[in-house]
């Protein structure tokens, strides 16, 4: 099965650790995030993978080569000029089957050969990967009748809400949505998609994942995975052992 890992990005909020080297080289647990991934995508038979590249690129082919050290063969897409987070996939030109496409620094426990069988019995063009987020504001919010009268106040709500985790599965004809638009995000893919009358599924998945963009997070994201990965990333495991 074929995968897109996206590491093009400069991974700006994690600065200054990307000054240095590219956000997928950032280590988590004496790992580097993309090798976690990879390890991870072999586990469940992905075995080709194309690294969309761009800052730093050639840190990241010099450290992950072909892949055979991890059984994989990994190619790379280069952009020249930033492409957002979809449009580096016009630049690929064999992907003439169902793939899947996620960003370099996800760290979870998903399953990703079920995440694909949900996406080929359920008939979508395309189906975003989602999980339950907690957002809290952390104030006093107001509720008023819009003539001024105050009619409650709610102390430090909290409120949920079903998130992208940065991992799609894709049918090719996406990419005729892609190609020729140049600079284009995963929102407005979406969007267009979706203007066109395309379905597009929900996974909606209830285990471990954390996206390590912002430094709070890679923080908690390393904690947690030496704590965690016996349990949470058994794939990491076998992976490891066998290696």
């Amino acid at each position: 099965m074929r995968a897109v890992i996206l590491a093009g990005g400069k991974g700006i909020r994690l600065a200054p650790l990307t000054e240095v080297f590219p956000k997928p080289l950032v280590p988590v647990g004496g790992m580097p995030i993309m090798e976690i991934v990879i390890r991870q995508l072999k586990f469940h038979g992905f075995t080709r993978i194309t690294l969309a590249v761009g800052y730093l690129a050639d840190l990241i082919q010099a450290y992950f080569q072909d892949g055979s050290k991890w059984g994989v063969s990994i190619t790379y897409s280069r952009e020249a000029t930033p492409l957002g987070t979809a449009g580096p996939l016009a630049l690929i030109d064999d992907l003439n089957e169902t793939f899947l496409v996620m960003n370099a620094d996800v760290l979870t426990s998903l399953d990703y050969l079920d995440l694909i069988n949900f996406h080929r019995s359920h008939g979508g063009i395309a189906t975003i990967g989602t999980n339950k987020k907690h957002v809290k504001i952390d104030l006093g919010v107001i509720v008023t009748n819009g003539l001024h009268t105050i009619q409650d106040y709610i102390e430090k709500p909290t409120t949920d809400y079903q998130v992208s985790m940065g991992v799609y599965i894709f049918e090719p004809r996406v990419l005729d949505f892609i190609r020729g638009k140049g600079y284009l995000d995963f929102p407005d893919l979406v969007k267009t998609l979706l203007k066109a009358g395309l379905p597009i599924k929900s996974y909606p998945f209830q285990g471990y994942w954390m996206d390590i963009g912002r430094h709070d997070d890679y923080a908690q994201a390393s904690e947690e995975f030496l704590q965690m990965k016996d349990v949470v990333l058994p794939g990491l495991q076998c992976e490891t052992s066998s290696s």
